[in-house]
């Protein structure tokens, strides 16, 4: 078991449309709160708001980053999300492979 592997987070986020997942996913990399962003363009969503059954399209953002930096990049994507209330869960990992848990940290920066 990889110990290292539970200081890493995935974290999803939906959002309405893979342009805006592209957005959010160039600046949370480029601003080195994030190692990865993969982009699931099309799936569907059911949810209930304010009252209603919803069923619409979505894209899903995959984002793989230090657990230390989860408020960080939450308040990022809040920021720069077009949804009221975003979609922004973070999931520890319990394992992986060394090398993938290695550079994700080389490649985000420190919360310090």
């Amino acid at each position: 078991m990889n110990t290292a592997a539970q200081n890493v987070m995935v974290v999803l986020v939906t959002v309405p449309n893979a342009e805006e997942a592209s957005r959010i996913a160039k600046t949370v990399v480029q601003e080195k709160l994030a190692a990865c962003v993969n982009i699931v363009p099309q799936i569907r969503s059911v949810y209930s708001w304010k009252g209603e059954v919803c069923d619409d399209p979505e894209s899903l953002m995959i984002i793989k980053t230090r657990a230390e930096l989860f408020g960080a990049i939450r308040d990022r994507i809040k920021e720069l999300h077009s949804y009221e209330v975003p979609e922004i869960i973070g999931v520890r990992l319990s394992d992986g492979i060394d090398g993938y848990i290695s550079w994700v940290f080389e490649v985000t920066r420190s919360s310090s």
